[in-house]
């Protein structure tokens, strides 16, 4: 940031904080309006989902953001585009292709999801993202966050929904000095600084000012009652999980036992977990298991 603007950002901050500590009204509501629009028209990220509207891309970079920061899908969502730059060139596509064009994102079981939501929406949608956060939110993977987000950032329709960034600004600012907040809580001061005229642009600014607020704060979402903390991931199941996908992918087929002894040769050595973990995948349908042989299921 440049002084000068740092400084009237500064003034912009200051001035909501007081104002919303007596509560969200519209005094408060319209200084927060401003902070966030100012911020963002000097700050806003040039992102490579925020260059389109086509309902197909957005959807796949609201897959990809869940759990997963910025910088690492911005490369990844515009491979995966170019590789599947349709509906229909996703929901045909080998699964091995998806997990290949996917690895590296993490919660790789969202690719599968992903691929799914596809194949749903060609046979019963004519290959057309519904313009509906009811029929999103019940797609593979989806759940209403994401179908919110992408009916405003594709449709700029006002819809009203909260996730980790909005949650953050939101609690920092109108619930100073509160513990064991609920969402149903802020839901409606949401509402009512949502900008209807242009959802899209204030949802993106949301977005950034929330990951600002992420490196200057300790985390407000502490303060709410959905607070959860992500286990690590080291030695975790999902280390696991993707130690083996990523075996599947470069050997193509692999006997179950070279599998596990592979596995048990790094730093993951536990052969029950890892049967487990083999058993789960091939459930979900991410593998397949013939006569002892291990591959990605296509």
């Amino acid at each position: 940031m440049n002084g000068t603007f740092d400084n009237e950002i500064a003034g912009k901050e200051l001035a909501v904080q007081r104002a919303a500590a007596k509560g969200p009204d519209k005094e408060s509501i319209q200084l927060f309006s401003d902070l966030i629009l100012s911020y963002y028209r000097t700050y806003g990220r040039d992102l490579p989902w925020r260059r389109t509207t086509d309902p197909y891309s957005i959807l796949v970079s609201e897959i990809m953001l869940q759990q997963t920061q910025v910088e690492r899908v911005a490369p990844k969502y515009t491979f995966f585009i170019d590789q599947f730059k349709t509906i229909d060139h996703l929901a045909s596509a080998p699964l091995s292709a998806v997990l290949s064009a996917w690895f590296g994102l993490g919660y790789n079981r969202r690719a599968v999801n992903l691929q799914k939501t596809a194949i749903i929406l060609k046979d019963e949608h004519n290959s057309v993202v519904p313009e509906d956060p009811t029929i999103l939110e019940k797609l593979p993977g989806i759940g209403k966050a994401t179908a919110s987000a992408i009916c405003a950032y594709a449709f700029n329709m006002p819809v009203v929904y909260i996730e980790t960034n909005i949650r953050r600004i939101f609690i920092h600012y109108f619930f100073q000095d509160r513990d064991n907040i609920h969402d149903a809580e802020i839901l409606p001061v949401i509402h009512d600084a949502l900008w209807q005229d242009n959802p899209r642009e204030w949802y993106s600014a949301l977005m950034d000012y929330g990951t600002y607020l992420k490196k200057h704060l300790t985390n407000p979402n502490k303060r709410s009652r959905h607070y959860t903390r992500q286990a690590p991931f080291a030695g975790s199941d999902r280390e696991v999980r993707g130690c083996a996908l990523r075996l599947l992918l470069e050997r193509k087929e692999i006997e179950k036992s070279t599998l596990i002894r592979v596995l048990t040769g790094t730093k993951i050595r536990e052969k029950e977990r890892i049967e487990r973990v083999l058993a789960d995948l091939e459930k979900e349908g991410f593998v397949r298991e013939d006569a002892g042989l291990y591959s990605i299921k296509e």
